[in-house]
Parts: C-alpha cells; structure tokens; sequence
C-alpha cells in the first residue's frame, strides 16, 4: 500500500492534504504536535471514508521526534511514497519586538523541522529509489511581507533548500517540489481583522481567500504520477496575487 506522511495535518493546509492523499488510495499518518484530538478527528474522516490512517505525535523541531515518526512508519509499512513537509508557525510583528526565543522558534519549527523531515524520508526513498516530497513555502518566501520577516525568512529558505535537494534526489528517483500558498482562509490569519481580511482579498485578482482544499489539489498533483516529469518546482496557488 501506498503510504505518505504529512506534518502538521492537524492544522488547515494539512489535514485538507490529508483527506485529499487518503481519497487517493494512500495510508495517512496525521502528524501532528499539540492538537491531538484534531488529528484523531481527520483520522476518523478518512476511515469513515474507507481509508486508512493513524495519528502520531512528533515535535518536527525536536530531531529525535521526526526520526523515531519515519523509523516507525517505515517499519509499519514497509515504504514511505510520499512526504509533505507542512509543519510551521508564524510570528507577526516588527523584528525589533521579536524575542531570541520567538525567532528560534520560527526557525527551528519552519525551516530546521522541514530539513529534519526531508533528510529522513530521502534515506528511506533513496533505498526504495522511488518517492515524492512536497515542502510547503508561502508566498512570503518568494516576496517577504513587512512584519513578518523571520516567517519570509524561513519561508524562502525552503523554497532553495527544496531547489537544492531535488537536484540531490534527481538520480536516484526521487522528486522533491515546493507548494507556495497565497492567502488561505486557515487559524494562521486569525491575527487580522474582518476588515484587513477583506482589503487582503480586494487585491488577489481571483477575488477570493484560497481555500485549505486548493493547496491540498496542488499537493496531490506533485505527490502523483501526473507530475512525474516534475522536480525542484516551487507551485504558487495564491489566486494571480504573486505573478
């Protein structure tokens, strides 16, 4: 059976990825850190849908957490398919309010976490000589946003770290893209108002806020076959806000 991992499936973005991988005939293990009862929440969705999945506990900035998660799935079934690094926080304000712990956090979580993830599956995928990564950047990564500098920060370092590695990958057969999310209606913006949510949206060509279900379509596509000619991408789904 097909297996994929997701970090972070108990936010938005993550568990939407989630449902979407499961819909496509893979084993989900929901990876979550505080929010249990959400990831044992997808789980039962995607069992009540005939799918399988489990929730496991990992702290994607703690190294040991992430090895033990992909040593254990590895051990369960057998391979690892698919790896969607999604795992992040965001800290919002000027830099020079930000404390040491705030920005190592941001750091350890965004950036460390996704590199800690990746290392891991590419020794599992490198042995099966087959798999597919997903990193998941934001648009932030490719412009920067004003008050958020250290998130921008972490969020353009996966988009080269995700360049890099696929050019690693590439001989062995395995394919490594990056999802870059405009503005999606997910807890992450919970620190805007109803008003700048709206002025936000104002400026996105398509007119609307992007659903946790558009990036999950994206991330299906590059975890696939339809996407095998596909490496060291980075897909914007921002709605034409980042042309």
């Amino acid at each position: 059976m097909k297996t994929a991992i997701i970090s972070g499936a108990s936010g938005g973005i993550g568990s939407a990825a989630a449902i979407a991988l499961a819909k496509e005939g893979y084993a989900v293990i929901v990876g979550y850190c505080n929010n249990r009862q959400k990831a044992l929440t997808v789980c039962q969705n995607i069992i009540d849908s005939g799918g399988i999945a489990e929730a496991y506990r990992c702290d994607i900035a703690d190294a040991k957490s992430v090895k033990d998660m992909v040593s254990y799935v590895e051990e369960k079934y057998s391979r690892i398919d698919v790896a969607i690094a999604n795992a992040g926080v965001s800290a919002y304000g000027l830099l020079i309010d930000h404390s040491d712990e705030t920005v190592q956090n941001v750091v350890n979580v965004n950036l460390i976490g996704v590199i800690t993830l990746c290392r891991e599956v590419s020794k599992v995928m490198l042995r099966q000589k087959s798999g597919a990564i997903v990193t998941v950047s934001s648009m932030w990564g490719q412009t920067g946003a004003s008050c958020e500098s250290v998130y921008s920060a972490t969020k353009g370092g996966i988009i080269a770290f995700s360049k890099a590695l696929a050019k690693e990958l590439a001989p062995s057969g395995v394919r490594i893209n990056c999802v870059a999310p405009g503005f999606i209606d997910t807890p992450i913006n919970n620190n805007l108002s109803k008003e700048e949510k709206q002025e936000f949206i104002a400026d996105i060509p398509l007119r609307r806020a992007g659903l946790p279900e558009d990036i999950a379509n994206a991330i299906v596509w590059l975890s696939g076959e339809k996407s095998s000619y596909v490496t060291g991408q980075v897909i914007s789904v921002n709605g034409g806000l980042v042309i």
